[in-house]
């Protein structure tokens, strides 16, 4: 007999496939499709007129559209963190958030990968990288790096997905229609042998070791492609690390505030409870102290080096123009997660999605810090320009961001956002333990 446990999430996991969208559901994807709408019309734009519609100047050639691309990497390490590395240790509060995150990780990856097309001007020169490839360039192996994650990744989902989509096929095997065939082509003749289960979770977690290891060198590379020039505030050893424990940090936001949003909208908080919250709070506290460290580390360096133009771009990041995104980088990513998360001044549910906010919102400003201020303090004083993002830029970035909410909602109409076969095993193990499983 299954477990009333079981049962219940069963029934909560698949309640979006089930029901129409409401009112509000409809409303506010159609918002959203409006933004995406907007955000094509405005690249349209763009590429009439060409990037003489942006604030892209010479010298700064990257702004907030290359801030984007790393920003949308960033998130997309969601799903590796919870997935791969908690499946690894076998740490099992993950099991609520594991099928959560891998669709963040695929929602996401698409923006990222469109971010950097938007920010060529002309499209079709990004085959460039392919028909004319230059061996020493971190732009070619981001490429290769970006095109094997984005593979490995959806490979890795489908993987997770097999036995809730057979889980699907059964219960929809009566019906017609489109749902009924992609889950019976989809679930791959899946019928939960032991064998099949063995045999699963070997593949899971060779892939989860694997995708660790290429979500690593990803970011590092994404991190090389400015650390490789020997332009101040970028040219420094540091930064392939930093950008890894950043992505992991503000993957680990996201993931906390659309936890806890889904929680409350689907009413999983039988399958969240109190203890899920908490070991997530305690992750995330741990990254924070290590972007902390990771970020004194390399502003302590460049002060004692004391290199004029590495000075320079210092110096306009911490009381100059760029101070307003580097100290709100800092309270969004550091000061008021920890207060927030450590001190708990209200209830957890509401401190995890303020932190999950506020961290990606530093995030960006992180990365913005990053990019801009070098870009805009050459070596050459005298071609140092300021940079403002036009509206072109800006209703992009929003639509962008409007487009990864609407397919991560889309993805949540069509798939259990549950990790039905996990809960299971858990529940499983749990009456063997308490019954008392023969030793072997």
């Amino acid at each position: 007999m299954t477990d009333p446990r079981v049962l219940a999430a069963e029934k909560a996991a698949i309640a979006p496939l089930e029901s129409a969208p409401g009112p509000g559901g409809l409303a506010f994807a159609g918002a959203l499709g409006l933004l995406f709408a907007g955000a094509l019309g405005a690249w349209g734009w763009q590429l009439l007129n060409g990037l003489e519609v942006t604030g892209l100047n010479s010298p700064v050639f990257w702004g907030v559209y290359i801030t984007d691309f790393v920003f949308f990497v960033g998130v997309s390490h969601a799903g590796t963190l919870i997935s791969a590395i908690l499946r690894i240790t076998d740490a099992r509060w993950r099991t609520p958030y594991t099928r959560m995150a891998e669709m963040i990780t695929i929602a996401s990856l698409p923006f990222a990968a469109t971010c950097v097309i938007v920010d060529l001007g002309r499209p079709e020169r990004a085959l460039n990288v392919i028909l004319y490839p230059h061996l020493t360039s971190p732009i070619l192996w981001d490429v290769v790096c970006i095109s094997t994650y984005v593979t490995c990744s959806c490979l890795y989902f489908y993987t997770a997905l097999i036995p809730d989509l057979a889980f699907c096929r059964d219960r929809w095997a009566t019906r017609a229609g489109w749902r009924h065939w992609l889950y019976m082509v989809a679930a791959l003749e899946w019928t939960d042998t032991p064998l099949q289960r063995r045999v699963h979770n070997r593949i899971m977690t060779g892939m989860s070791i694997a995708l660790l290891g290429l979500v690593i060198s990803v970011h590092t590379n994404v991190g090389f492609i400015f650390g490789m020039t020997i332009k101040p505030g970028w040219h420094t050893a540091i930064i392939g690390p930093y950008f890894v424990i950043g992505a992991a940090l503000q993957g680990l936001g996201g993931l906390g505030l659309i936890g806890v949003i889904l929680r409350r909208v689907l009413r999983l908080e039988p399958f969240i409870n109190e203890h899920h919250l908490n070991q997530l709070r305690r992750f995330t506290i741990a990254l924070i102290c290590f972007w902390t460290y990771f970020t004194v580390a390399e502003l302590l360096t460049t002060y004692y080096g004391g290199i004029p133009p590495e000075m320079l771009v210092f110096w306009s990041k911490v009381t100059g123009p760029f101070a307003w995104s580097f100290w709100g980088m800092i309270l969004g990513c550091a000061v008021i997660p920890f207060i927030l998360l450590v001190f708990q001044p209200g209830r957890l549910t509401a401190m995890l999605a303020w932190s999950g906010a506020l961290i990606n919102i530093g995030m960006w400003l992180e990365r913005y810090t990053i990019v801009v201020p070098t870009a805009a303090s050459p070596f050459i004083h005298t071609l140092a320009r300021s940079y403002v993002p036009s509206w072109v830029e800006v209703m992009i970035s929003v639509g962008w961001l409007a487009g990864f909410a609407l397919l991560l909602a889309s993805f949540m109409r069509v798939f259990p956002v549950l990790t039905l076969w996990e809960l299971r095993e858990e529940v499983e193990e749990e009456h063997a333990a308490e019954h008392g499983a023969p030793e072997s």
